[in-house]
């Protein structure tokens, strides 16, 4: 009897995680360059993320990322956090660096740090925050910060998949660096998910301008002529 009534309490224990199951959201993404591009040809670096549009269960809680800092560039050049997330800058370079972001993402300046140090910050506001070094002007990445725990960051294959995603209705939502944002708004799309998902393929244009070079936190040139020393105003 004892075994019996066990045996009902987990069973009524478990009808819970059955009705809450979650799933998994597929997909690819296939990048068109242009014919005088250089860039490598590859479908990576696209963001795919699902924003609830219905009630769904409580998201996972924000928690630690890292971009490191290492033989003068950033670890990654993406990185995609959910929004409360924090992110840690550790210097594994044997010289200092000074990492800021005053864009519209969000703005910080960590300042001067030295190697083996670790400077962090809480990425709160939604949007994406272009990352520099105010010493050396090759040092690029990007975070784009998310209003959701459910997205994913494509393979150079251009394919993502999505894991432990609740039922529930979302809305699609794609970020690339070099596509413009009627070409982003044109690939939206809203998606039921009540079981395992693959989505339509999607196919993104890529702007064929390239970006001008970007400036230090003075708004000014990069003294190009000494990478290693610190700029200050007036320089």
């Amino acid at each position: 009897m004892f075994s019996f009534r066990v045996a009902l309490l987990v069973a009524a224990l478990c009808l819970p995680l059955v009705a809450g199951a979650q799933s998994l959201v597929t997909g690819r993404v296939e990048i068109k360059h242009p014919a005088h591009a250089k860039t490598e040809k590859d479908g990576g670096n696209v963001v795919i993320a699902l924003i609830p549009t219905s009630e769904v269960p409580i998201q996972p809680p924000a928690k630690h990322y890292r971009l490191g800092q290492r033989d003068k560039s950033f670890e990654k050049h993406l990185l995609a956090v959910p929004a409360g997330s924090i992110v840690d800058f550790p210097n594994f370079d044997p010289i200092f660096h000074n990492v800021f972001s005053l864009f519209d993402g969000q703005r910080f300046d960590l300042g001067l740090y030295e190697t083996g140090s670790t400077r962090s910050v809480k990425f709160a506001k939604t949007g994406v925050s272009y990352i520099f070094c105010n010493i050396h002007p090759q040092m690029e990445a990007i975070i784009v910060t998310l209003p959701t725990s459910w997205y994913a960051v494509t393979a150079k294959s251009g394919s993502f998949s999505i894991e432990n995603v609740p039922a529930g209705r979302y809305e699609v939502r794609v970020w690339y660096e070099r596509a413009s944002a009627d070409e982003l708004s044109r690939l939206g799309r809203t998606v039921d998910v009540e079981g395992d998902v693959t989505l339509n393929p999607m196919t993104i244009q890529e702007m064929s301008e390239v970006p001008p070079p970007h400036k230090n936190k003075y708004g000014r040139d990069y003294d190009v002529t000494s990478p290693d020393a610190p700029y200050q105003p007036g320089q």
